[in-house]
């Protein structure tokens, strides 16, 4: 089992920064800075962990438009061998046109669903087949449940929707090996007031259970005992997004490389504190060699 692998949309961000205000209807306002760039999600972790060297590999739908011709090249760039599950139809990616101010950003996305057919669970099989880890979304259970039982490593990661439950996720959460939200989502999904709470409540489904705290951390729980790793305090946020993407590719390197479990938070929090001085979700990152570094300043600072 020598890869890490994901499914997921890929993502296209077009990035506006330096503008003083939002353009008013009927307005058109100049911005100081403009990015093309790939966006977060599955296939952005995918390349984050490319960055660090490791072999990895991602399912996605492409097509034959100029976004898509972008995303690979971007892929191929950065190591990530792709499965591409696109047959025909709409444009099959999101694409999203962001307007940054020093205040707030906005956004508008087009995103339409993936198409799938009687071969898509198969062809993720296939791709995924032999993986150490695999990062999970919700979807393809009877995929992940068979991979699972062949000895893969699962990951979940959630995104934010007003709607999550714990019944939304159910199967995936009594599947997977670890989880990976931010406190929004923990408390979300468990029904709790706070991220302790939250993490008492995953200690239940998960060994080791992580929420993350944003600009104050990570915590996690070992042997039935909490802990919190702190920031990286020498990374100044420009922009947050991407950031969980970035956290999840360095906690997933530890993995990968068989760390201790709070020493793949400390990676994560590594990866994920580079990721916000730029803007946009790739922009910003590591290499191996200056994870690993900077993991050894760290780890010394913070566990001494």
């Amino acid at each position: 089992m020598s890869f890490i692998a994901g499914t997921g949309k890929t993502n296209i961000d077009i990035l506006y920064a330096g503008l003083k205000r939002l353009p008013q209807m009927g307005e058109e306002l100049y911005s100081d800075g403009f990015k093309l760039c790939l966006g977060g999600g599955v296939p952005g972790t995918m390349v984050n962990l490319g960055r660090l060297n490791l072999p990895v590999k991602t399912a996605t739908w492409l097509g034959l438009d100029m976004f898509s011709d972008f995303a690979a090249n971007e892929y191929r760039d950065n190591r990530v061998e792709i499965t591409n599950l696109y047959e025909g139809g709409v444009l099959p990616l999101n694409i999203t046109s962001a307007m940054i101010t020093p205040e707030d950003r906005t956004f508008v996305t087009y995103g339409p669903d993936a198409e799938e057919n009687d071969d898509t669970a198969e062809k993720i099989y296939e791709m995924s087949k032999g993986a150490k880890i695999v990062e999970v979304q919700n979807g393809y259970c009877d995929v992940y449940r068979k991979l699972k039982d062949e000895g893969t490593l699962l990951v979940l990661d959630t995104g934010y929707t007003d709607d999550m439950s714990f019944s939304l996720y159910r199967d995936l959460i009594e599947l997977c090996d670890y989880y990976v939200p931010n406190q929004k989502e923990a408390m979300k999904i468990t029904e709790t007031a706070s991220p302790e709470e939250a993490l008492s409540v995953l200690s239940k489904y998960f060994k080791n259970p992580v929420v993350k705290l944003d600009k104050d951390g990570c915590m996690g729980m070992e042997d039935g005992k909490a802990f919190t790793v702190p920031v990286i305090d020498e990374y100044v946020r420009v922009d947050s997004t991407g950031a969980g993407d970035a956290f999840l590719a360095g906690f997933m390197y530890g993995l990968f490389n068989d760390y201790r479990f709070r020493d793949c938070i400390l990676l994560g929090n590594i990866t994920g504190g580079k990721c916000v001085t730029g803007v946009g979700c790739l922009t910003e990152y590591l290499t191996e060699e200056e994870l690993l570094k900077k993991f050894r300043e760290y780890k010394i600072k913070f566990f001494g």
